[in-house]
């Protein structure tokens, strides 16, 4: 390997993390293919990909959405403590009544902290009728179209786009992508809402992700309960926060 295709290697592996977080994992595989066999053909062609990732990402993280928080919400008051929880740890436990404002608000904090640009911020519901309600909901006080910024995917019916950043979904769909998406690379959030049901669907969720966060650093895992037992989800996650 010449010394000028080294440097190129190099300089492109400094560059993956401008590109999209949900291309990086192919992005790396092909650079070390290439490292291994050099092709110059090859390695110009994926330095082009590269680039139009690198710019999709600075097009996604210039049109983010700009929040604002419904001031009687509770969930509102803590917001803080919640941004920071997020920011430090890879997993949080949020707790809190029905009505708090959970379900809605979380999404628009992590958008706050630049969550969605990377892939999805995907934001289960045990129902199909509560993925649609709660993706109209977020997509309203976001002031964008449904379908748009935010989207929903449920059995027989995906009104999502790549250009979206906020997915909601049910538990079973999510569980059925991980066939395809062993790593879950189009997500760089998940958000497990009502995980207090345990559903069969929400505890293999829950064991597929304990499994999967050492292996994807740059995923941030929120899981949302009422306030029953808690501490038995922050166990499963390596002594969690709990908010």
């Amino acid at each position: 390997m010449s010394d000028s295709y080294s440097l190129k290697i190099r300089q492109l592996r400094n560059q993956l993390p401008a590109c999209l977080g949900q291309e990086r994992f192919g992005l790396r595989r092909a650079l070390t293919a290439l490292e291994k066999q050099p092709n110059e053909t090859r390695l110009a062609e994926l330095a082009a990909r590269m680039q139009a990732s690198m710019q999709a990402r600075a097009r996604r993280l210039q049109q983010l959405p700009t929040p604002d928080y419904p001031a009687e919400l509770p969930v509102a008051a803590r917001r803080e403590e919640i941004l920071a929880a997020i920011a430090k740890h890879q997993v949080v436990i949020i707790c809190g009544e029905t009505g708090s404002g959970k379900t809605t608000q979380l999404p628009k904090m992590c958008l706050e902290l630049g969550r969605g640009v990377d892939g999805f911020i995907g934001h289960t519901q045990p129902r199909r009728i509560a993925a649609r309600s709660v993706a109209a909901r977020i997509a309203e006080e976001l002031k964008t179209p449904l379908g748009q910024q935010v989207g929903y995917k449920v059995r027989f019916h995906d009104r999502s786009q790549p250009s979206s950043y906020i997915k909601l979904m049910t538990d079973g769909i999510l569980l059925a992508e991980i066939q395809q998406d062993k790593f879950l690379n189009q997500y760089d959030t998940l958000i497990i809402d009502e995980a207090h049901e345990r559903s069969l669907n929400i505890d293999f969720l829950l064991g597929y992700l304990k499994w999967l966060l050492p292996k994807r650093r740059d995923l941030k895992v929120i899981i949302t309960s009422a306030t029953i037992d808690p501490e038995r989800f922050s166990q499963h996650f390596d002594n969690a926060p709990i908010i």
